[in-house]
């Protein structure tokens, strides 16, 4: 069963489908999760709380994509590329998700306000609503997250000695390559949206990191 918090979220998520944010009125939105206004204002403070509210968990979801994409089983490779499947899927689909990773915020989407205009809300007495209005990361605090998850999930001493820092910089590389089909969609009737491509590219990546010459696939480098 759903608290009253997330069927908020879920119902002003889903008034975002129809609707641009400016648009989405709170009374629905209370209305649609099944509560009164008060208690949405009690969760959230408001509407300006509920769309920080509503990034943060869109950032958090992603996250958690991401964790379990590293827990795919398989070698270096596999899961790598199972990261990098993830964040470029999930970009194709979640507008949120893509806003946070890349920085492009549309009038339509509740993203954050520039920094230079943003004011520091009161305390909310709720935690979960303290962290989201804390701000979501930037795009380049995000990826830092996700690099360094990767790197920690990766370089777990099972793989020949070689340089931590080629393992980072070859996961940023990664994040990046995939980021590149949520600024840059591939042609119409690409196979699986370029995912596929994109874990190909992974696959000989990931090669170079483990100090071989072939992908985690056995796909051999050309």
């Amino acid at each position: 069963m759903p608290t009253a918090r997330d069927a908020l979220l879920d119902a002003a998520r889903a008034a975002l489908t129809t609707r641009p944010w400016p648009a989405v009125r709170m009374v629905e939105v209370a209305a649609a999760a099944g509560v009164s206004r008060q208690t949405l204002h009690n969760e959230f403070g408001g509407k300006d709380g509920l769309a920080r509210a509503l990034v943060r968990r869109a950032a958090d979801g992603y996250l958690a994509g991401v964790e379990q994409a590293l827990g795919t089983a398989g070698g270096t490779g596999d899961r790598l590329a199972a990261t990098a499947a993830w964040t470029a899927r999930v970009t194709r689909t979640d507008d949120l998700v893509r806003g946070l990773l890349t920085g492009c915020w549309d009038g339509r989407l509740p993203g954050p306000a520039p920094s230079a205009h943003r004011v520091r809300p009161p305390g909310s007495p709720v935690p979960a609503q303290r962290t989201a209005d804390a701000g979501p990361p930037t795009p380049a605090e995000l990826l830092d997250q996700v690099r360094d998850r990767v790197v920690a999930a990766l370089d777990d001493g099972g793989r020949p000695p070689g340089d931590p820092a080629a393992l980072a910089a070859t996961c940023e590389l990664v994040l990046r390559l995939a980021l590149s089909y949520a600024l840059v969609p591939p042609s119409p009737g690409t196979a699986g949206d370029g995912v596929p491509l994109v874990r190909d590219v992974v696959e000989r990546a990931a090669g170079a990191v483990a100090g071989t010459d072939r992908g985690a696939t056995g796909a051999e480098v050309t």
